[in-house]
C-alpha cells in the first residue's frame, strides 16, 4: 500500500503525539492551540492518508494503535529533527557558522573532553558542539549510522571504515567499599575477585565487555548483580555494600575520596585502555577535522602531566 504522506504537514504531526503522550485529544488540541473539532478533522484526515487506525477511542481518551505507535515513533523523530535545523538556522543567523555532533563515551567525558570543549568554544566560537553521551558500542554506531560527525570511545568496538587517532589514556581500577578484605596497594589480578559479586555500567560499555571477556578466559561465571548508567551511581552502589566495581581511576578518584571508598590497581594488561578519536573514513570536512586536530594535539606547555597524550599517533586497534 502506498502511503499518501504529502497530505498532513508538521501541525498534524504534532497533534498526533501530543495525543499519544496525553491520551486525550482536548488535551493536545489545547496544547496545538487548535479548536477541538479542527484537531479531530486533522486526526481523522492523517488516518485517511494512511489508510490505518493511530488510536483506539475509549469514554477516558485516547490509546495509540500498533500503526499508532510506529506513527508516534518517527513523528517524534521528525519533530526533534525539525527543531535541530530551527536552532541551527537561528544560530547561523547569530554567527554559528556550524554545529558539529561529538558523540562521546562516558569515560571520555568525564576525565577529558569538558575542559578541551570549553577551551575549543574560547578559540572557535563560531562553531557549536553538539555532545552526546554513550557506551562505546553505542559511540560507534551514532557515527556509523551518520548521526554524528566525530566520535570519541574507548578501543574494542570494531573500528572497520573510521579514521581512528589516539586520543587519550587512562587506567582502570578496582573500586572496593571500606574495610573491604580486598583492599590493598598492590595490583590484584582480575580473576581474584571473581568471587565478588559486581556492580557495572549498562550493556555496551567497554569496561563490562573486558570484564566479561576477561571471565570467559578464565573459564569462571561474572557474577554480575547491578547494572546503572553513570560512574556515580556505580559508586553509590558499592558504597553501600551491594558489590565492587571496575571504574577509570582519573573518572572516580574525586568520587571515591568523597564517599571514603577503597580502590585497588589491577594486575591485568586490559586495564591500560586507549581512547580513540574517531569519524568516518575519507577526508572530514575542515571543521570537523580542525575539532578532531585540537582533541588529539599533544600536551601543550602548561598543561598538566598526563592531561593530554604525549603524541598525535594513528590508533593500532585490532581491525575486526
Amino acid at each position: 500500500m502506498n502511503y499518501n504522506l504529502a497530505r498532513f504537514d508538521l501541525v498534524s504531526v504534532r497533534l498526533a503525539v501530543a495525543c499519544a503522550q496525553t491520551g486525550s485529544l482536548t488535551a493536545a488540541a489545547r496544547d496545538s492551540h487548535l479548536a477541538l473539532a479542527a484537531a479531530s478533522r486533522r486526526i481523522r484526515e492523517l488516518e485517511d492518508a494512511l489508510g490505518e487506525a493511530l488510536f483506539e477511542r475509549h469514554a477516558r481518551g485516547l490509546l495509540p494503535t500498533a500503526a499508532g505507535r510506529v506513527f508516534v515513533k518517527h513523528g517524534l523523530t521528525l519533530l526533534q529533527t525539525m527543531e535541530q535545523l530551527g536552532g541551527e538556522l537561528a544560530d547561523l543567523r547569530r554567527g554559528t557558522a556550524r554545529h558539529i555532533r561529538l558523540c562521546a563515551s562516558s569515560a571520555a567525558i568525564s576525565q577529558f573532553l569538558p575542559p578541551l570543549l570549553a577551551r575549543y568554544g574560547e578559540l572557535h566560537p563560531q562553531v557549536h558542539i553538539d555532545l552526546e553521551e554513550q557506551v562505546s558500542e553505542a559511540v560507534v554506531a551514532t557515527l556509523r549510522e551518520g548521526r554524528a560527525d566525530a566520535a570519541v570511545f574507548v578501543e574494542g568496538p570494531d573500528t572497520t571504515g573510521l579514521d581512528t587517532r589516539l586520543f587519550r589514556e587512562d587506567e582502570l581500577v578496582l573500586i572496593l567499599p571500606a574495610g573491604h578484605a580486598l583492599a590493598g596497594k598492590t595490583p590484584l589480578a582480575f580473576v581474584d575477585a571473581l568471587d565478588e559479586e559486581w556492580i557495572s555500567l549498562t550493556a555496551g560499555a567497554a569496561m563490562l565487555q573486558k570484564q566479561q571477556q576477561a571471565a570467559l578466559a578464565a573459564n569462571r561465571p561474572l557474577k554480575l548483580r547491578m547494572q546503572v548508567r553513570s560512574f556515580d551511581a556505580v559508586c553509590h552502589m558499592v558504597a553501600s555494600g551491594l558489590g565492587v566495581a571496575i571504574l577509570p581511576k582519573g573518572a572516580t578518584l574525586p568520587i571515591i575520596k568523597s564517599m571514603k571508598l577503597g580502590w585497588r590497581p589491577l594486575a591485568d594488561a586490559w586495564a591500560q585502555r586507549r581512547l580513540l578519536a574517531a569519524t568516518m573514513a575519507g577526508q572530514p570536512d575542515a571543521a570537523t577535522k580542525a575539532l578532531v586536530d585540537f582533541l588529539v594535539a599533544p600536551v601543550r606547555p602548561g598543561k598538566p602531566k598526563g592531561a593530554l597524550p604525549s603524541q598525535n599517533a594513528k590508533a593500532r586497534g585490532p581491525k575486526r
